[in-house]
């Protein structure tokens, strides 16, 4: 991965996109995490399957963890 660092709240609304250009000399898949002041583009070439898969598990990992943070709250506090 190249070096930059973004920092973007994501929102159920945020959108996701998958464009596939399968060029033969040079295919790639672009992955697009767009919200209203902010657009995210991975572009991802032959041999960077796996990470996409690696990003992949650790965005549900996040999720499942936010999801019980989630519950906690919601006991704690006893609202919904």
């Amino acid at each position: 991965m190249d070096n930059i660092s973004v920092s973007s709240h994501l929102r159920a609304d945020t959108r996701t996109r998958v464009t596939s250009y399968p060029d033969h000399s040079r295919p790639f898949v672009s992955l697009r995490i767009e919200g209203d002041a902010i657009e995210i583009a991975l572009l991802c070439s032959h041999g960077s399957a796996d990470a996409l898969r690696t990003l992949a598990t650790a965005a549900t990992e996040a999720a499942a963890a936010l999801d019980a943070l989630t519950v906690d709250a919601k006991e704690e506090t006893g609202r919904e």
